[in-house]
């Protein structure tokens, strides 16, 4: 008669297991900031058009800020600055400098790395 209980044990951490698996959020999409900006804190960037754009820290996290607004040339930009809210984080109260444009972020969240591009078979 034991071994019933026995196994019913482990079969309601599986599903307990299960059950936490499902609620849990995935990788991503958190509100992020971007600690010790000032200091090399961005190592590298990709626009995703005039509104957002992919930062990855000094960790090699990556991040994805959405601006307020189209911020003109992001999406050719070789550089970009960032203007933190008076801290040495960069976060959704910060601006990201683009030419001399001031682009104001809307939200700075947790990411995945860039999407990659598609290679234009024109080109070769």
């Amino acid at each position: 008669m034991l071994y019933r209980p026995l196994l019913a044990l482990p079969l309601a951490a599986l599903c307990a297991a299960a059950a936490f698996a499902q609620i849990t959020p995935p990788e991503g999409g958190k509100p992020a900031s971007i600690p010790f900006v000032q200091l090399d804190g961005i190592q590298d960037f990709q626009s995703d058009g005039d509104r957002a754009v992919y930062l990855q820290d000094r960790g090699r996290k990556w991040y994805h800020a959405t601006i307020l607004g189209p911020c003109l040339g992001l999406s050719f930009a070789t550089r970009i600055g960032v203007k933190t809210s008076g801290s040495t984080s960069l976060d959704r109260y910060g601006s990201l400098l683009v030419d001399g444009q001031e682009c104001r972020i809307d939200e700075l969240e947790t990411s995945g790395p860039p999407p990659k591009k598609a290679k234009n078979p024109e080109k070769g």
